[in-house]
């Protein structure tokens, strides 16, 4: 056996290099701003020079980390800070969408410049529709000259394809809606848009993203009537838009229509075939009663998720009545059966009164009316005292 000791092995220390693409770079857009708008400056108005000029930049400069950056320039000259307006420290040029002409032929060419740059650069097309949603909630810090620019190239994106209808909703900021600058943006937006397809686009695209029924939410809740809408875009030359936005709500109407109808019929079916015939009711009209309460009792959350509207709530009470009536036992059990359904927030005390005064049916009215007189007396005052106390902590 060898007395020599075997050396063990140590680590040299040798530092191995890191990739280039490995290293983490600061975000620093001054130098690409500088690039872009020195390009920008030498190409001028032309839009189809800067359009490869845009091209042929992309294979040297880093389009996917300065998208922000790059559209800010392309758009308003250069980078905006919060609010809309114009960083004052960096580089800016005079050729970009806000100092062209404000015409619709300028605004197509300029659709194109985007369009042309996104499809040689697909990961930009995220990039885009984010920068088209911040333009919008900037719309106040733009100028009216500038905000029309913008709706025009927005509507031939729109109407083309290049962005999602999604980005409308920047439109239904409360500030925007407020002052009048989303239905004063929208009207010129909508009018490129059906200016390059038709009303049938439009309609199409709002569907897909569901936004076909809040066109109304461009104005503040005192006017958004299908009334007021349709007298500013018909006053605008958008009549087809108006009549859309009728057709919109009349579909609206009918649907909510079919929904409570639905709802009557479960409400009546459910309690005919589950809640009142399912049980073998005692005959002895004083333990009816009781084993009414006692059975509703299990049943009331799932009444409370038939009874979402008033008019359901009035349906069921009508429906209780009847088959009280009907079923001579439960003639004296009326009272306590809506009390029980009260207390569960079944019943709103709206809907109760509502019964007793109006919307009550012939069948033992006389006799169903005096059971809930103290009850509705009680309501009454309590509503009046809760009256009282929100006027005294006024």
């Amino acid at each position: 056996m060898s007395n020599q000791k075997i050396q063990k092995p140590t680590l040299t220390g040798q530092r191995f290099k890191t990739r280039k693409r490995d290293e983490k770079k600061v975000f620093d857009p001054t130098q690409f701003q500088e690039t872009i708008v020195q390009g920008l400056n030498q190409t001028g108005s032309d839009l189809d020079a800067v359009a490869k000029f845009l091209d042929a930049s992309g294979a040297k400069l880093d389009y996917r980390r300065y998208a922000e950056t790059l559209f800010d320039i392309l758009v308003a000259g250069g980078m905006l800070a919060p609010g809309g307006t114009l960083s004052d420290d960096l580089t800016r040029t005079e050729f970009c969408l806000f100092t062209a002409q404000e015409d619709l032929e300028t605004m197509q060419a300029y659709a194109q410049v985007f369009n042309k740059l996104i499809r040689r650069y697909k990961y930009l097309e995220k990039g885009f529709e984010e920068e088209i949603k911040k333009l919008l909630l900037f719309l106040k810090g733009f100028t009216e000259s500038e905000r029309n620019k913008l709706a025009m190239l927005t509507g031939i994106l729109l109407a083309n394809g290049n962005i999602s209808a999604s980005i409308l909703n920047s439109l239904y900021n409360e500030n925007l809606v407020k002052e009048g600058v989303s239905a004063a943006f929208a009207v010129k937006l909508f009018k490129s848009w059906i200016h390059e397809k038709d009303i049938n686009s439009v309609a199409g695209s709002l569907r897909k993203v569901g936004m076909d029924n809040r066109l109304l939410e461009l104005f503040p809740a005192n006017k958004r009537s299908c009334e007021h809408f349709s007298k500013y875009f018909t006053d605008a030359g958008l009549k087809e838009l108006s009549d859309f936005a009728r057709n919109q709500q009349a579909i609206g109407s009918r649907k909510e229509l079919q929904k409570e109808l639905q709802e009557q019929m479960e409400i009546t079916s459910y309690l005919r075939t589950y809640v009142m015939s399912y049980v073998e009711w005692n005959k002895k009209e004083e333990l009816v009663t009781e084993q009414a309460i006692k059975h509703l009792k299990q049943y009331s959350p799932l009444l409370k998720a038939f009874t979402s509207q008033g008019a359901s709530e009035i349906l069921l009470l009508v429906k209780m009545q009847e088959y009280c009536y009907d079923n001579i036992h439960f003639m004296n059990s009326f009272q306590k059966i809506v009390v029980l359904l009260y207390k569960a927030d079944v019943l709103s005390e709206e809907a109760i009164l509502k019964w007793y005064t109006e919307a009550h049916v012939a069948k033992g009215r006389s006799v169903f009316l005096e059971q809930m007189k103290k009850f509705v007396e009680w309501l009454k005052n309590a509503e009046e005292e809760s009256e009282s106390e929100e006027e005294e902590a006024d």
